[in-house]
């Protein structure tokens, strides 16, 4: 049973942009499986939470979570919900107006946040903030908010994260040998 990777795009996007197919590509050649649910026809970020908690989401090993803007607030708030072992967040919408959570926590095991110096929409505190309070990993790059012109190095930071989320466990407890499994 494979890992599967969930992306929940922009409020401006859809399902297959160009960031969700570059690391889309990325998940499958480590053996992910994709789902890339199309979330245009809701305006409503709390709305595409509800479509995101509803869907029946295939048999998997391992599930991570990928937003950008307003998935990135749709995937962190469906966590508590779905129990991730990763959220990978680009320029994630946090504390905006008309959201119903105002202070999104993560439920994932492991979590990143990739944001842009530049971010017109979304003020890159609000990553910073969001990355302190939940102890999360955080990149801010020299890019606006659509990181198109970074897209190679979100890819790179994707793959680290991938890896590190799909790394075998490692048993130490009084019983084991301190081997992968």
């Amino acid at each position: 049973m494979n890992a599967l990777v969930v992306f929940a795009h922009g409020k401006e996007s859809g399902p297959w942009g160009s960031k969700i197919r570059h690391l889309a590509a990325i998940a499958e050649r480590h053996g992910a499986a994709v789902l890339s649910p199309d979330y245009s026809d809701l305006p409503d970020a709390d709305a595409r939470v509800r479509r995101l908690l509803a869907l029946d989401l295939p048999p998997h090993a391992q599930l991570l979570l990928v937003g950008s803007s307003m998935g990135g607030y749709v995937s962190t708030v469906a966590s508590p919900a779905l129990k991730p072992d990763g959220l990978f967040l680009m320029a994630p919408a946090f504390y905006m107006p008309g959201c119903a959570v105002q202070s999104p926590t993560s439920a994932a095991l492991h979590t990143c946040i990739v944001s842009g110096w530049q971010d017109e929409v979304i003020p890159v505190e609000h990553s910073i903030r969001f990355a302190q309070a939940s102890a999360a990993e955080l990149h801010v790059l020299d890019a606006d908010h659509r990181l198109n012109e970074v897209l190679v190095e979100v890819g790179e930071l994707f793959e680290r994260f991938l890896l590190k989320v799909l790394a075998p466990v490692h048993f130490t407890g009084p019983n084991s040998t301190g081997t992968q499994v």
